[in-house]
Parts: C-alpha cells; structure tokens; sequence
C-alpha cells in the first residue's frame, strides 16, 4: 500500500502542464505551440498525433528549472527516474531504459554501441540549459529511428537564435539555480544574436557545482554525492534566399567525480539498505557533439517539399576509478567516436504525406583497462577494458511512413517500415579461459513495420481516439556481446558472439478530449517481449567463478495504463491530476542453475500520481501546491532482489509527498521563481536508486536578460 510520509519528490508540476497540452508563463497559463517534430518526424499537431507524446517547452524549463535532463522529464506518466549517482539519472520509459529508451540531440541519436543493460548515466550529459524544448514519443518508435527505441524517444531540441525582427539584435541572459539541501549553484550565460536577416547565433557556458546531497532527517548528510559539471555549446544558422538554412551546432560536457556511493562504505543506512567495500568509485564523463545541417522545410517542389540533410561528429569519453577495501585499485573506461550521417525527405503525393530517407552511423571505439597493487604500482594492462578495444560498429538505416487521410471525417492512417543493418568488427576481445586475445565479427538484419490510426470523434478533433501496432527492435551491441566483468555474486560474465535483435510489438489504444474549460487524455499500452537478450550461466567457471552470458532467452511483456487531465475551476484556479500503472514480466535465470523462469520484469515502476492546484491572481505572480504519491515497489525480479545496495529487502517504499512552488514577474528583464522542499524533512527514493532524493530545501532560480 502507499505509505504516507510528508516528503516531496522532485518537483514536475509545471510538466503536467506541457503533457495536458498546455504552457506556463510569467502570465496566465497559455496555450502552448501545438506543432511537434518528433513523433511523425515532420510538422505535426500535437493534438493530431497517433501516438502518447509530450511536450515540455521552454516556458516550462524556466518555471520548472530541472536540475538535470533526467529531472525535466520526472512527473510525466509511465516515466520513473532512477538515480544510480546523483550525477547519473536514467529514466525508464513504460518500464525499459538504458539501452532500450532512445535519447536524440536535435533528431541526432546519442546513444551508441557502448550503452548497457539496465541504468545508465548518459542522459546527464544534455544541460537543459542549452534546450529549447524536449518532444517525448512514448513506446515503440523503430520504425521511424531504429535501434533502440522501445520504452521511448526523446528528442532535446536546442535554443535557437533570435528571430528577424527588421534589424540587427542582440540579447543577452544570465540564469542561477541554486539549492540548499545539496549546497549548489547552477550559473548559465547566454549570448543571443541575430547579425542579419540571414545570420543568427546563440552561445552558451553553465557552470554546475553540487555539494554532497542531505536527505531527510533520519539519513542527513550523504557522503561524496557531490559533482561538478561545465557545459558549453552554441549555434550558428544561416538562412539562404531560397529558404534553405544551414545550421552549425556545437555540445560539450564535462562531469568531474561523481560517484556511485552505493558500491563503497560511505552508502546510507536506510530501511536495511547494506553498504558496499570499496573505498572509491567515482566516473569522468565527457561528450562532445558537433553537426552540420542543410535543411528546407518549405521547398514547394513537384516531388520533393521539404528535406533535412545532416552530418554529425560525436565523441564520449568515460572513465571509471575504483579503490578497492583492500588497497587495489583499477582503471577502466572508453572512447567512443560516432560519425552520423542522414537525408530525410518529405513529399506529398496523391496516397498521402510521405516521410523517408536513411541514417547511418558509425562507432570507433577504444577501451582500456588497468590494474594497481596496493603500493600503486602497476599490475597489468588487460586486453580490454568494459567493451572490446579497438572496435567499430554501424548501423544503417531506410525508412518509410506515409499518412494517408482517409474520407471526409479525418480519419488519418499512416503504415511505416524501416529496414536496419547493424555489423560488428572487434579486434582485441579478451578469451575468459585463455586471457589471449581473439576476435569477433557479426552482422544482423531487420525489418520493422508499425500501423498508426487517428480518429476524430463527432466531426471534431476536439474528442478523438489513436491506436496504434508499433514493431521495436534492438540490435546486440558491444555491451552484449563483448562485456567481460562481475556480474551478481559468485559470477562473472564473459563475450559471446551468436546473439540476434530483441523485438517488441507494442499495441496501444488512446483517446483525448478537450473542452473549455478541461483537456484530458487516457491511453493503455501492452508490450510483447520476444528474444530478450539476458544473462544465462553456462555450467562452466572462470576462475572459480561461475560463468554467465548473454543469450536471447527472455521472452514476457509490460503493459499499463496512463492518465493526465487539466481542469480550469475558475479563471484564477486550475486543477490537474495525471498517474500511471503497469505491470511486466519476462523469463530470466534467477539463479547459476541453467532452470529459466518467469518473473517479474526489473525494476517496474509502481502505482504513481500527481495532483497540482494552481492560483494565478495576477498576470506577475503565480503558485501552487503539488502532491506526488507512489505506491510500495514490491514486485521484484532475481536481479532486483540481492540488489540490497539500492533496493531495501522486501522492495521501496511507497511515499506521499508535498511541495509548495511559486513563480513572479520582477520586471520586464528579470523572473524569479521559489519552492519549498520536502517540508517534513522526511526520506525517500525512487525505486533502484543508490540515493535519496533531497531532504527539506529551499530551491531559488532567477533569470535575468539584457
């Protein structure tokens, strides 16, 4: 059952908002732009759309002020954050994330062939500083961006310049984040200008520092959850007299020590959570993304009306320090280079609206691996580190869709189908039996399809109903197929090179309604799960442990429900309510006994709700109270069970929290926005993670512009 305890969650009220089709500002609420990109891959009303999306608009990033990307998503429905690290969150998206949710920097995939199973810490490298607004396409969406996406995609769409306004301009902002229950300060400078009617430019620099994180008033204080994180990016568009534009756009993140303190002896003692040995176990995280994008979306030609041509460098680096209880330290880590390129393609024609073009990207990856005696000195150099060394990965990609109006009442149909091709070559993979080096080489093949329909209801879209079979697919990457490391206890996982895609149907049914006064949404999903890719033991030991590895062997599904409604009492006063259920299970080895059972799915997310009241009595000044509840996480998988580092034995507890935000005009130039915290002081975590939310704090962020 849910436990009542007077705590708060991180604050999401403000996305509710932008889910329900609707945007804050310093004034009354407003109706938010209505056109999204992500979920057809072309101009498309919101509203219109055959598929759960939302959208969180600029209006709502600065109200809101998330601490993370992962952050700015939390509140949304089947969406659950999970922090490993306070620098490292991983939102689940309908009960999957890691390598099975899709996160993309304006239409370009950040994910690459070294993402792993389970939660990962990459999302975190997308300030949210530098974004305009986040699309989110809940479920399947393979067809239109390939491997990878199942529980969902994101797309952060950055800051753009300013607009023409007749004459040159230049803007400039200075923004401040700062809380007290981890002692941060968030500093963001912005420079904005509009050179010409055909050049414009944005640049950027954040500056991150967060101190150790306090929880609630039982756990206090939480040792080395402290980070620091520097942020740069910019943009340059040129607009040609043809309408073509050309844009230049440049990301950089560099996250320094942060650590995952549930694997050391400083982890928190809480509801029986045990502690782990090391002594240190911190991560660097670097990322650097550069494109260069040719695009016209209005070039009113016989065949082709719109296209977007793009060409990406993206490099990540990560490096993991562990000191053992013992003395013994080692190094590991990666670097990953992603060359992308794309053409899409736009073109309407007499069966519809034709979306379609190809994608390919390609991985270099180096990784290493070293070990220190006790004294420091060097042990040895391994042949590879987390992934093979000296490794390459591609993917390529054709795609179609096509939306075909159907009749006079509305009716939308649009079929698509995608075909991908992924090869691996790995040149230094470590032998678990014989330490030698060997290599290893796979290629696969996949066809995906999806069925997407739009309905209005009574001749209006006011009322209408979507449904949807989306095929997902996942290619094996090097985390599949050449991860050599400790697995659960007493077992050690090793390479494998005959494993094929994972593959999902997901069906999904959905109807909106909006009034005057009211604007609401339901949707129910369920997910097929074929030819999961899970760790099996083999019978065999490696050093005395035993031995496991990956094969397709899981086989399941995860359904669920999700709600949000907007509701305005009063021209003053607006109510909002959204939650979500889903349950999920999938066959896996919950032992090193070769027996496959059914279980839980890992790590689902239990019975959660928002409800928000908001008063706005003048155009200058708003607030409101926010209620965040979730249910007992009781339903744990084998993998979740001996996790006693991040989940307490018999599962998380449900929690019941209270917020307070407000939000004020200063002056034309200036905005201020206030919330309180967590007003009992009480503790809580979101399910599997290795830290507890903030305890009672104080959150202040001004934006200033000039």
């Amino acid at each position: 059952m849910i436990r009542t305890a007077m705590t708060l969650a991180t604050i999401v009220n403000t996305t509710l908002f932008c889910a329900a089709g609707m945007g804050v500002t310093g004034d009354k609420p407003q109706p938010l732009p209505d056109i999204v990109v992500t979920p057809m891959r072309t101009d498309t009303e919101l509203a219109e759309t055959p598929y759960t999306a939302y959208v969180i608009g600029q209006d709502t990033i600065a109200e809101q002020s998330p601490r993370t990307t992962p952050d700015a998503l939390d509140g949304l429905p089947s969406v659950m954050v999970q922090k490993t690290g306070y620098g490292q969150g991983s939102p689940f998206l309908r009960g999957f994330t890691g390598f099975r949710t899709l996160m993309m920097v304006d239409g370009i995939r950040l994910n690459n062939s070294v993402f792993r199973d389970g939660p990962n810490q990459y999302w975190n490298t997308v300030d949210p500083y530098s974004i305009d607004r986040y699309e989110v396409v809940m479920g399947p969406a393979s067809v239109l961006y390939g491997s990878d996406a199942i529980g969902g995609a994101v797309n952060a769409l950055t800051l753009a310049p300013p607009d023409w306004d007749g004459q040159s301009e230049w803007s400039r902002r200075i923004e401040y984040r700062g809380a007290t229950a981890d002692e941060s300060t968030q500093i963001r400078g912005e420079l904005g200008g509009r050179v010409s009617e055909n050049l414009g430019l944005t640049l950027g620099y954040t500056y991150k520092d967060f101190g150790d994180l306090k929880g609630g008033d039982d756990v206090g204080d939480q040792p080395h959850t402290g980070y620091d994180e520097y942020d740069y990016d910019g943009r340059i568009d040129y607009s040609f007299a043809s309408g073509a534009v050309l844009t230049l756009g440049h990301q950089q993140v560099d996250q320094d020590d942060a650590w995952r303190t549930h694997r050391t002896i400083y982890g928190i003692d809480w509801e029986g959570l045990s502690r782990g040995d090391d002594q240190v176990h911190s991560f660097d995280q670097e990322r650097m993304l550069t494109y260069l994008r040719l695009a016209d979306e209005d070039l009113g030609g016989e065949y082709i009306n719109a296209y977007r041509i793009t060409f990406s460098r993206q490099e990540q680096n990560e490096d993991q320090y562990r000191l053992r209880a013992d003395d013994r330290s080692d190094k590991q880590g990666f670097d990953v280079t992603t060359w992308g390129a794309s053409a899409e393609l736009e073109s309407l024609t007499a069966a519809g609206r034709l979306i379609y073009g190809a994608d390919y990207y390609y991985d270099d990856v180096d990784s290493y691996a070293r070990k220190y005696s006790a004294d420091g000195s060097l042990k040895s150099t391994e042949i590879q580190g987390p992934v093979a060394d000296n490794a390459a990965y591609e993917l390529f990609g054709l795609f179609a869709q096509d939306s075909i109006v159907i009749g006079d009442n509305g009716t939308e149909l649009t079929p698509g189908v995608r075909y991908t091709r992924a090869v691996l070559n790995a040149d230094e993979v470590m032998d678990p039996v014989t330490g030698d080096a060997t290599t290893m080489n796979g290629d696969w093949d996949q066809v995906t399809g999806s069925l997407r329909l739009f309905q209005p209801v009574g001749g209006s879209d006011e009322q209408s109903v979507f449904a949807g079979v989306s095929q997902g697919f996942r290619a094996p990457n090097l985390s599949d197929l050449t991860r050599l490391d400790t697995a659960r206890s007493n077992e050690i996982e090793t390479p494998v090179d005959d494993l094929d895609p994972e593959e999902f149907v997901s069906l999904e049914i959905g109807a909106r309604s909006r009034g005057d006064r009211y604007q609401a949404e339901v949707a129910w999903y369920y997910t097929w799960i074929d030819d999961l890719i899970v760790r099996a033991p083999t019978g065999r030991e490696v050093d005395g442990l035993d031995e496991v590895t990956k094969r397709n062997a899981g086989e399941g599904y995860v359904q669920g429900v999700e709600w949000i409604l907007r509701y305005d009492l009063t021209d003053d006063w607006q109510m909002r309510i959204a939650g979500s259920w889903m349950e999920g299970r999938a066959d896996t080895y919950p032992t090193s006994s070769p027996e496959k059972v059914r279980d839980n799915l890992s790590r689902v997310m239990p019975l959660t709700g928002q409800a928000a009241l908001r008063w706005t009595p003048c155009e200058r000044f708003w607030i409101e109270a926010v209620i965040d509840a979730a249910d007992d996480a009781d339903k744990l998988s084998a993998d979740d069970e001996p996790d006693t580092q991040r989940i307490p034995p018999g599962g998380t507890p449900g929690y019941v929290v209270y917020s307070l935000r407000s939000g004020m005009v200063l002056c034309d130039a200036a905005s201020l926005g206030l919330a309180i915290e967590n007003l009992a002081d009480e503790d809580y975590r979101i399910h599997g993670s290795g830290v507890n939310e903030p305890g009672r704090q104080l959150v202040a962020s001004l934006s200033c512009e000039f």
